[in-house]
């Protein structure tokens, strides 16, 4: 999100979580702070293999509750978070398509607070990496059935408006969100209200 107004009827809606893109390179990307930033749901700031300073920057010029992290962030690098004199938590996110790409979770267990799962592109699209978000596609679902993890995960990944079913039928003891972004979008980091009022009534 980062339009003032945008930001005001989507935070109406009674959500949970609202999302700041301060990846440079990203459709989304937050170059300034907006001029209003919501008061009733947790902020949440998106990071690429940010440098340390610009993560505690970003924490304390936006207040910051939750920082996602959709890069190469390493354990040791996130355990340094620790340092800075804020209260947050951590979301690691991981692009899954099989079963086994669930292992690269196990390392940040007991570091982080949530995972979020997303899509992960064909290496040959991508030269072995995907970059977060954006793509609008989904990957399957029933693959987190092998997820026997600890912590709590955030669905991602390319739901839609005609999803609602889907998601109702989906169950992990560990899941406790979705992440909703692209497909009810008008415009890059301008989302759809009344779309998304529909869908939260659906679900």
């Amino acid at each position: 999100m980062r339009e003032a107004d945008n930001i005001r009827e989507v935070e109406a809606l009674g959500i949970d979580l609202m999302g700041f893109i301060f990846w440079p390179k990203s459709k989304r990307y937050v170059a300034e702070r907006p001029q209003y930033l919501p008061t009733q749901v947790k902020k949440v700031g998106v990071f690429v293999d940010a440098t340390l300073e610009d993560i505690r920057q970003h924490i304390q010029d936006y207040q910051l509750d939750i920082i996602q992290l959709h890069g190469h962030e390493i354990p040791d690098f996130i355990a340094q978070l620790s340092i800075f004199n804020f209260q947050f938590s951590i979301i690691k996110a991981f692009n899954i398509a099989t079963a086994e790409d669930l292992a690269q979770t196990k390392p940040y267990e007991g570091i982080v607070d949530y995972f979020l799962f997303d899509t992960r592109k064909p290496p040959e699209e991508t030269g072995g990496w995907h970059p977060p978000g954006g793509t609008g596609i989904q990957f399957d679902w029933s693959v987190l059935s092998h997820y026997e993890g600890t912590t709590p995960f955030l669905l991602s990944g390319g739901i839609g408006p005609d999803d609602a079913e889907r998601i109702k039928s989906f169950h992990h003891p560990r899941c406790i969100g979705i992440d909703l972004n692209s497909r009810f979008e008008i415009a890059p980091g301008l989302k759809d209200v009344n779309q998304l009022k529909d869908f939260i009534s659906n679900l």
